[in-house]
This record gives C-alpha cells, structure tokens and sequence, in this order.
C-alpha cells in the first residue's frame, strides 16, 4: 500500500490528490424516482474522490411530513444526543424521533450517532422571538446547537426534505443510509476530495440551511471575508469546510434578502471590471451596486456548485470556468454533472448536452413553481 501511494504521490505528499465529483437531477414534473440512478451517476465519478467524503440531498423526501421541518442530526456521544433531546422538546413542538436507518457497509466505519427529528414550531418561542418567521427562529436554533452542544450537530434542517452524508465513497455514503429505498423529484450528489481540512463526517458534502443545499467542487479562497460577512447576519460556520458559507450566503440572498439566482450569480461570480466597461448603462450601474453592496460575498476562487431548495435545482460555475460543469436535457428531466460520461451513464439518448459559460446559471425548477411565479409577476404588473 505505501508503495502505491508513494507512486501516485511523487512528492511525498501527505495527501492523495484528486478531485470533487458533483451530480444533481430534478423531474421537473415532479414525480419521485429512486436514489439508485443517483447513485450509480455520482459512482462513475469516482476517480473523483479518495472516500474521504460523500454525501446526497434529496427533495420530495417526506411527504407524510410535509409540513414539519426534519433535522437530520449527528452525535458524536449520548450526552449530546440527551442534551440536544431535550433542547428541541424545550423549544419546538417535537411529534416524531427516529434513528435514520442503516445497513452494514463495507467501506463505513466508525460513524456517528445519526438521528432524525420532525418539528414544528410552537407558540411560546415565537411570542418570545417576536418579528422572526418560522425559518428564522429555525436558522437560530440550528446555530444554537451547532455552537453550544459538544458533540452534537445540525446538518439537515429543511422541510420535505433530507441530506444524508458522511466519511466514504458516495456510493458506500448510498448503500449505508439505504437511499435506494428512498425517492424524490430531486437529488444532488457529491464524491469529495477534502482541499484543505480533514475528512470528517460533518465536513461531507451537501452543506445545508433550511430546504437550501450546496454541492461543490473547487476551493473558496475568499472563506474567511465570507464567515465574518455571514456572522453579521446570525450565521456560524461549524463544520470545518470553505463550501459551508456558500450555502448560508445562498438562504441569506435568496430566502431573506429575495434576490432571484440571475442576481445571486452575480454577486458569487461578479464580472470582471474589464468586462463593465463594455455593458449598457443600466446593466454596468447595477452590477456595480452589487459589487459595492455585496462585495464581501464574492467567491474568490475556482468552483462549481450545485444549489437546490423546494423546487429548483441550479448549476453555477466561476467567471472562467477553473471547475467543469455538463448539462443535459430529457424529457421532463434535467442533469447536471461534473462529467457528461455520467449522465449518459444512466440516460444515454440526451435531447440536448451542453457546457454552460463561466457565471451563467443554469435553472431547473418543477413546472408549477414556474406557473406560480409566472402568475405572481402578472398580479405584480396589475
């Protein structure tokens, strides 16, 4: 074995180097499918990987519960399990607990303590937190946990919905949470390479706040301007990887701040400044704006990055492209994956496949959100 990683590694590196894989796939006319082509997708990547780190979001997930917000939580000991019990019972209406199912795998050892919570929010804390919505008393409380419970932490907080994540190849990550029993109109997946920081089961990808998830393949090197920007705002980073900051930047924008993704686009992967000077007045001015109100939610840094929530699914890239990124179209369904190899994998007669442009989004949502949002903007013109 030191063999083979001495010729794989001529420099002695302490560190097998590769790459992130990224794969994320919404039917757009919602119906549910199964994890199992997800899974064999993101598997096909895996020279991608080094099974430090693999993880999945999935949407449509609980419709039993629809309604309650389910916090997927892991504990390092029983104390924080107990402590953080009792947390939730003392500031939410708790009326289901369970141990997320498992089954023996192979390649998974050593994992947490993983359960799974579904909530609502009651009327003590609300009149105690009054002028918060329900998302943001949820957000704060996320925090509490994540910052004052040893042991214990928050990594999936969304409703009818779920990430399920940890230390392995994501296809390990799969059959250890048992995603080929579960289905929904929406998965993102990813096969990590750990840049610059352990590989730990908490530091796995997807990063997620409420409904909103981040795969992402690259590194942020503008991490530490982004955290302290975040904290200004409630948020704290816990989980020990760049790419947590992009998803609390994404539910700041988008859920508080209800910027559409055309915007957040700009703000993450803002133009160059040469390229201002060649823009319509209007265009040049608002980019500008956001430059210099936004300016410390610029992503420096190569990346790309899969953002879902309730709905939609987007791929985003950096302004020159330094991490790959394939689309593809069938039917209802939309694809997106670091390699196209893959998604052909599972559907190999595509309509369409195409490498979007560096800062150019690419959207997927499910046909009555659009009809929605449609007939929202008619009402807004009158």
């Amino acid at each position: 074995m030191n063999r083979v990683f001495k010729l794989n590694n001529p420099y002695n590196d302490d560190k097998v180097i590769s790459a992130c894989s990224i794969f994320g796939m919404i039917d757009q006319s919602g119906r549910c499918f199964s994890g199992e082509c997800v899974t064999t997708a993101i598997a096909n990547m895996q020279v991608r990987s080094n099974g430090l780190g693999g993880g999945f979001a999935v949407y449509g997930l609980y419709p039993e519960h629809a309604d309650h917000y389910a916090f997927h939580i892991m504990f390092l000991d029983k104390k924080a399990q107990e402590e953080t019990a009792n947390f939730l019972t003392e500031n939410f209406l708790l009326t289901h607990a369970e141990k997320i199912p498992t089954r023996k795998t192979a390649g998974i050892v050593d994992p947490p303590i993983i359960w799974r919570y579904f909530l609502k929010v009651n009327s003590k804390p609300r009149i105690e937190l009054e002028g918060l919505s329900e998302d943001d008393y949820v957000v704060a409380k996320v925090m509490e946990i994540n910052t004052k419970i040893d042991g214990a932490f928050v990594f999936s907080s969304g409703k009818n919905m779920g990430v399920f994540k940890g230390v392995g190849y994501p296809e390990d990550i799969s059959h250890y949470f048992r995603l080929d029993e579960y289905k929904g109109y929406l998965w993102t997946a990813h096969g990590r390479f750990p840049t610059n920081t352990q590989g730990w089961w908490g530091g796995a990808h997807p990063f997620s706040i409420l409904d909103w998830t981040v795969v992402h393949n690259g590194e942020i090197s503008s991490y530490g301007i982004n955290q302290r920007y975040l904290e200004m705002f409630g948020y704290r980073c816990t989980m020990q990887t760049d790419t947590e900051v992009m998803a609390y930047a994404v539910d700041l924008l988008m859920r508080k701040h209800g910027l559409p993704i055309e915007i957040v686009a700009d703000i993450f992967a803002a133009p160059l400044w040469s390229e201002l000077e060649h823009m319509e007045k209007t265009e040049k001015d608002l980019r500008i704006k956001l430059r210099q109100i936004y300016s410390s939610l610029l992503i420096n840094g190569p990346f790309t990055v899969i953002i879902a929530h309730q709905g939609e699914m987007i791929g985003l890239t950096d302004r020159i492209r330094l991490r790959p990124l394939t689309a593809g179209v069938k039917g209802d369904m939309l694809y997106l994956s670091s390699e196209e190899a893959a998604i052909r994998l599972i559907c190999p007669d595509l309509e369409k496949a195409w490498i979007p442009r560096g800062g150019e989004p690419i959207v997927g949502r499910l046909y009555q959100k659009e009809k929605k949002e449609l007939s929202h903007r008619k009402k807004e013109r009158g």
